[in-house]
């Protein structure tokens, strides 16, 4: 089977495009999600990279399941988690309490869930190089 680590990590980058785009045109909800698929596919794409599968959506457990020789800041952890905070609340009606996804997520958030998948892309690349 191809090592298909790099088809990966190419779309990881265009997710994180994606993300930005949409911070732009003021859907935040999408750009937070974006951002939240850029970092999973970047950590998968290390996995793949690695010679691993990797499934699932949660960033932090992805980071978690690379071999025990890398090591992961522990601050990114923590950035891992508020990007998988992202992965279901900014696409479903459901998601919150009251109101539909895009009343829940500003600039604010958007800002933040681009800027931590960026870290969680360069984390990857750097153990890929």
């Amino acid at each position: 089977m191809p090592n298909r680590s790099k088809d990966w990590m190419r779309q990881a980058e265009r997710d994180l495009e994606q993300a930005r785009d949409s911070r732009s045109a003021g859907r935040h909800e999408w750009a937070c999600f974006a951002a939240q698929q850029a970092a999973e596919k970047a950590v998968k794409s290390l996995h793949l990279f690695l010679g691993q599968e990797a499934w699932g959506h949660v960033v932090r457990k992805l980071l978690e399941e690379l071999p025990k020789t890398i090591v992961i800041p522990e601050i990114l952890l923590d950035k891992a988690r508020v990007i998988d905070a992202f992965y279901i609340p900014t696409r479903y009606a459901n998601g919150h309490p009251s109101g539909p996804p895009f009343e829940h997520y500003g600039k604010l958030q958007s800002d933040e869930a681009i800027r931590y998948a960026g870290e969680i892309i360069e984390f990857c690349h750097s153990q890929m190089a």
